[in-house]
């Protein structure tokens, strides 16, 4: 199914309503870890509503931001220091080929045309080749994107990993040019989305 066919994203447009059977294939087996789950002493965050353990730490502004090891659409390596010294966002979604991933990036590919200083990145646990498409399909020239599927080093290290499915939570960080986590948001509920104006504000409030 073509999920981009529900909405139209623009400038100042409205983000679209979450469609409840898309993140069925998650939900459903989240619940079965659920309930096999009396008590859960670590930090987790929800999919529609049913709790999901979060591997790694929560990060905060002001921390380092730590190395990792993901892989470009070229399926070449890339760390954080191969992000660059710009500032960046890093703009982690679950899954590109679900409604509220997909008005994400375009959210942030919208806003890249008035951040030529920020580099923008969309980290996932998509293969680099369905991100690569998503790209093309949807003309992302700005977004750069990331895939976490090798080892999960990002999801694991910036606290975004939801291990019982294998992929990433909803989060976005702005790093700056020293490397230092400017702004930090780790998006309660997976189906929500995340505050793109305070991201974007403290990107823009770096530079």
């Amino acid at each position: 199914m073509n999920l981009s066919a529900h909405f139209t994203l623009k400038s100042g447009g409205k983000f679209p309503e979450i469609i409840p059977c898309e993140f069925d294939r998650f939900s459903e087996f989240s619940l079965a870890v659920t309930l096999g789950r009396m008590a859960n002493d670590g930090r987790s965050t929800t999919l529609r509503g049913n709790s999901l353990t979060l591997a790694g730490p929560e990060l905060k502004a002001g921390d380092t931001a730590p190395d990792f090891e993901v892989v470009d659409p070229n399926l070449q390596p890339v760390t954080l220091k191969d992000t660059g010294n710009k500032i960046r966002i890093f703009s982690v979604v679950p899954s590109l080929d679900t409604p509220v991933c997909d008005a994400q990036t375009k959210r942030f590919e919208d806003a890249a045309g008035e951040l030529s200083d920020v580099d923008i990145y969309t980290i996932s646990m998509d293969l680099p080749f369905a991100q690569k498409r998503f790209s093309g399909t949807f003309g992302v020239d700005h977004v750069k994107m990331l895939s976490d599927h090798r080892t999960g080093s990002f999801g694991e290290r910036y606290g975004t990993l939801i291990k019982d499915l294998r992929i990433e939570s909803r989060a976005i960080f702005v790093i700056d040019t020293d490397n230092k986590i400017r702004h930090v948001e780790y998006v309660k509920e997976v189906a929500e989305h995340p505050n793109y104006d305070a991201a974007l504000s403290a990107a823009k409030s770096t530079r």
